[in-house]
């Protein structure tokens, strides 16, 4: 009998969005942004000097900590960068909830928050969102050994007011609270404006949506001092080097280009609401959107079949098989391009089905 087999951890893993390789495929399913970084991305890239990939990249990210504080209201100290959000968010969970006391996050959210707290022996408690998948303030202010909230939530959609976030902060001084904002550039108030009245907040954003660089990993924690440097230090314990020479000359390059940026952000959100207004004469509910991708159901419609229907017409959307959102779909917002071909093979589906 192999005994060693007893030995290694045994986790349930996160199961991320298909990245399908067929031809000609509308790929709906993984909220990337549709359209190509910012020019200046692309010069970054071409000008880059490739001789430094012999060296270690810069532990400091001096340039890409310069860009972010043009951008936001933070100095070079309150900025925790890494290798993606996910790694910035898995860093804060080992860094903050060390307590025997539960960790709340939503019922409905990001499913690697629950992974991350098996992986790392935190407790947790999963609380309910309301019956219109709303975050109920009130239900986060008891007991317990931190708080996550991915605002605007995925895979709902819906983004919470940032004054019910401040109450969260009132009402739970004593541990932190992390606030994901992956999907904040699309809809509603970031955090940030938080940070220097309450120092056990931490906002964590990411290059993979609204900057359109989710290949190239990037993701930043903003935070007081203190926070910031135990992030450093848990980091620095297992791998000083998370974030390469050539992704930090993008995101630099991308921070600085807020036209561009603007230009994209207002573009998806002029399709979403299209996108939404076409599929509510089709018979479809949809929550109202914040984010890059919308959450959508029809109730004379079976989402898994739909779902199944347009993976074979190739457009590939995202089907969760769990208690209470098993009836819908969540949809990435496109291009006009991708919706109209998305809307046309829904209608085909519809026609079928009542010949």
């Amino acid at each position: 009998m192999e005994l060693w087999k007893d030995k290694i951890r045994k986790v349930v893993p996160y199961v991320p969005g298909e990245q399908p390789n067929m031809p000609d495929i509308v790929k709906l399913n993984t909220n990337e942004c549709p359209y190509p970084p910012s020019p200046l991305v692309e010069k970054a890239i071409r000008e880059f000097n490739t001789s430094d990939l012999r060296k270690y990249p810069s532990i400091l990210c001096a340039e890409l900590r310069s860009a972010l504080t043009k951008s936001y209201p933070v100095g070079a100290e309150n900025l925790f960068l890494g290798n993606g959000s996910d790694e910035v968010l898995a860093l804060c969970f080992q860094t903050f909830f060390n307590s025997e006391k539960p960790i709340l996050f939503p019922d409905v959210t990001y499913s690697f928050y629950d992974v991350w707290c098996e992986l790392y022996n935190i407790p947790y408690k999963r609380i309910p969102l309301d019956k219109d998948f709303r975050i109920v303030p009130e239900d986060y202010y008891g007991n317990n050994g931190g708080i996550v909230i991915t605002n605007p939530n995925a895979p709902t959609s819906i983004y919470m007011d940032i004054e019910y976030i401040e109450k969260i902060l009132e009402n739970n001084r004593d541990v932190i609270v992390i606030v994901d904002e992956a999907y904040i550039d699309f809809g509603g108030r970031s955090a940030v404006c938080l940070l220097g009245k309450y120092s056990n907040l931490v906002v964590v954003q990411t290059y993979s949506k609204s900057r359109a660089l989710a290949g190239i990993r990037v993701g930043y924690a903003m935070a007081c001092r203190e926070l910031i440097e135990a992030l450093e230090a848990v980091k620095n314990s297992f791998n000083s080097y998370t974030l390469n020479s050539l992704s930090q000359a993008a995101a630099a390059a991308a921070a600085l280009d807020n036209e561009y940026f603007e230009s994209c952000v207002n573009k998806i959100k002029n399709t979403r609401q299209r996108l939404i207004n076409e599929l509510d004469k089709l018979g479809f509910e949809t929550l109202p959107s914040s984010a890059n991708f919308i959450f959508t159901a029809n109730k004379n419609i079976e989402a898994k079949e739909l779902f199944a229907y347009l993976r074979s017409k190739g457009v590939i959307v995202r089907y969760f098989d769990k208690p209470r959102i098993n009836d819908r779909l969540r949809i990435t917002v496109g291009t006009d391009k991708e919706i109209d071909r998305l809307l046309t093979e829904i209608k085909n589906f519809i026609k079928e089905r009542t010949q």
